[in-house]
């Protein structure tokens, strides 16, 4: 098994406290939480997958402290279950349903509902803060000194869509789940961090800054990260490129701020920029802080893994498959066979 040195660990360390230190170190002060997020039906398509589905588009009205923002949202239900269905909150890059990231006729066909927003639908993916939920926030079109970047307000409204999937009865309120890949798995990972109401945290190939460690990291590094994406995070991020040793964190503090819930880590063998051996470290390290609390956390052997292997037996899942940067049928697969347990 690899070992990194100088890893500090988040054991002793409240819930609440790593939050505020990856907030005001990483990702930046999120906008006050909906306290209303309500839903108007645009479009429903009710033989969707053969009948087996209905698909609705929805506008999502949020209502905060800092003014009303809406985005779409695609609701793709079954309509052949005679009691509540788990659901996925996807965010995704396009708003195709079904699309090449999700394959929704068969996770239809495996009992779950799915809840898709595109994320540009709520900010553009660059340094523009003058549009979408980050015009409304930051009305100056600036991002301020503390506050977040985009992966941000892009977590903002995956717990924004969690606060309406709530209100829905023909979904089980205890098993709804949030995923996305590559920088929406970064996101994925924060949004899970910051409710402990969704059932687990699916990260699929999201290497630095979400969960793979930063210190001796192999692919992206703090460095290139925040020379090319810095509108991702807070400014105080950068004062960390080239410099991995002073940070008093690293990613498996983000895993394990998901904790009581269950989060799961999706690697893949060619995705050398997400630095896959990271990946799998960064769970190997979270798995204290959850045994701490006195529930199961990572169990894996004392190895680094191998190609096709999954670990689904404690509240941190993970898989490595074979091939390149991608959200694939397998990956879904997968996590739905780690659910189903």
């Amino acid at each position: 098994m690899k070992k990194i040195n100088s890893l500090p660990s988040p054991i002793g360390i409240s819930r609440e406290e790593i939050m505020a230190l990856l907030l005001r170190e990483e990702y930046g002060v999120l906008p006050a939480s909906p306290f209303s997020v309500t839903a108007t039906e645009v479009s429903c398509d009710k033989k969707f997958c053969a009948a087996r589905a209905e698909l609705l588009t929805l506008t999502l009205h949020c209502k905060a402290e800092f003014g009303e923002f809406s985005f779409p949202l695609y609701y793709a239900r079954p309509t052949r279950s005679g009691s509540p269905v788990p659901c996925f909150i996807h965010i995704n890059f396009r708003d195709l349903i079904p699309d090449r990231y999700q394959p929704t006729e068969e996770i239809i066909d495996k009992g779950y509902a799915t809840l898709t927003f595109c994320y540009k639908d709520v900010s553009s993916d660059d340094g523009d803060f003058s549009n979408g939920l980050a015009g409304v926030v930051y009305p100056d079109g600036k991002q301020t000194s503390d506050g977040c970047g985009k992966i941000g307000l892009w977590a903002w409204a995956a717990c924004a869509v969690l606060e309406y999937a709530l209100t829905l009865p023909e979904l089980d309120h205890s098993k709804i789940s949030v995923v996305g890949h590559s920088r929406l798995g970064k996101t994925a990972l924060l949004a899970g961090a910051l409710d402990s109401r969704f059932f687990c945290a699916f990260s699929n190939n999201s290497g630095c800054g979400g969960a793979a460690l930063s210190r001796s990291n192999t692919g992206e590094t703090v460095r290139k990260i925040t020379d090319r994406f810095p509108y991702w995070f807070c400014k105080s991020f950068k004062q960390y490129a080239d410099n991995e040793e002073a940070l008093t964190f690293d990613q498996h503090f983000l895993l394990a701020a998901n904790a009581p819930h269950k989060v799961y880590v999706a690697s893949a063998e060619e995705d050398l920029w997400a630095c896959p051996d990271n990946e799998y470290l960064s769970c190997v390290e979270a798995s204290a802080y959850y045994e701490a609390l006195g529930i199961s956390g990572f169990e894996h052997p004392d190895r680094m893994p191998k190609v096709g292997e999954s670990f689904h037996g404690g509240n941190i899942g993970y898989h490595i498959r074979s091939g390149c940067h991608y959200l694939s049928r397998e990956d879904w697969n997968r996590y739905i066979e780690f659910l189903s347990k």
